[in-house]
Formats: C-alpha cells, structure tokens, sequence
C-alpha cells in the first residue's frame, strides 16, 4: 500500500489527476491494478489517499506551528513578515500537490469526490483571522475574514503560477519573494485603521 501511495502521489503530481492513469501508477508500484483496486476503490480515493490527505496534514502542521508560534519580544510586523515568508515556503514546497487539487477541480469538478473541502484551511482561515484582529487597533476597512483569504490566495497565486506571472530576467526569487511580502503588509497595514468598508456578510437592511 506504501509503494502505491508514493507511486500515485508522484503520477498525480506529474500528470494531474485527469492525467494519471492506474496503470501508470500500477506500473512504478510494481504491482497490478487489481491489487490497487484491492485496497482502493476508485481513483478519486486513491488521489484522497496520497495527495489530499497528506496536504491536509501539512496545512495543519504549518499553522499549528506559525499561528501558534510564541515569538517572544518579536514586534507584530516582524512576526507578521517572518509568517509570510513560511507561508511562501510552505506553498513552495507544496505547489505541485497543490496544483494536482486545482487541476482536478477545474477540469474534473465531479471526479474527486469533494477532495476540494479540505477542512484544515477553514482552520487556518478562523485562526488568521482571530490573529489578524486581535492586531488591529480600529475597526478594519476590509473585515479580516475576507483579509487572510485574499491574502493567501495572492501568495498562493504567486507561487503555483510563477512562471506565467513572473517572465525570466524580470526579477530574482528573492525580489519576488520580497514583493509577495511588501504587498501583503501594505494590505494589513492598510486594513488596520481605515473605516470599515467590505465586511464578510452583509447585513440586510431593515
């Protein structure tokens, strides 16, 4: 079952879901696509298995580890940066199970099985927010729900589609990296003491 997992994760990663094929995955297991259908059921379950639950399972252990973090006399905007810059590298080191779950939703929605509803981001969400708050002096312009989402979503952006975004000669990964940075922190620093404006819900009027 190991060398299936390590087989699928490295077939998924390659040629996306769509791509994949249990023969191809039988074929670097060594092992036939009977014995794969012997403990998995479909190939949504096996893409469950050794993309989405592995990745749920860092996403857990990168915000019990940042969000978390006792950074001691470390200012707000130093903690606030030094964040930023794990989560890039998180989502570098990630990018490629992350794609394969992009892929699989864009080009086959009704395939995964709601492998898309990975439970550990809507803790992150909460627990960035809580953080994010607790941080602001005055009522936020934009409420923080809506703020760390936008904000993971821009890095996230920035890491998966580097290379469409960013052409070659236009800036080294470390001025990149430091742009991802700057930007998230003029939208935090921004956010903190303008009138509130963009809430998550709105609410009806009487």
């Amino acid at each position: 079952m190991d060398r299936i997992i390590r087989a699928a994760a490295d077939e998924f990663k390659s040629s996306g879901f769509t791509g994949a094929t249990t023969a191809a995955i039988a074929r670097n297991a060594e092992v036939t696509e009977a014995q794969i259908f012997r403990y998995f059921a479909s190939k949504a379950e096996l893409f469950r298995e050794s993309v989405f639950k592995p990745l749920e399972r860092h996403i857990l252990d990168f915000h019990s580890s940042q969000l978390s973090a006792d950074a001691g006399a470390e200012t707000r905007a130093l903690k606030s940066r030094r964040y930023i810059r794990e989560l890039q590298r998180f989502l570098s080191e990630h990018s490629q199970m992350l794609m394969s779950l992009v892929v699989a939703q864009t080009y086959a929605p009704g395939s995964t099985d709601g492998v898309n509803e990975i439970e550990s981001l809507g803790t992150y969400f909460e627990r960035g927010a809580a953080m994010m708050t607790s941080r602001m002096a005055a009522s936020p312009r934009v409420d923080p729900k809506l703020m760390v989402r936008v904000s993971f979503a821009a890095v996230l952006a920035c890491i998966l589609f580097k290379e469409w975004i960013f052409p070659k000669g236009l800036a080294s990964d470390r001025e990149i990296s430091a742009a991802i940075e700057e930007f998230v922190m003029d939208g935090i620093n921004a956010n903190a003491n303008a009138p509130p404006r963009v809430m998550a819900r709105s609410k009806k009027a009487p």
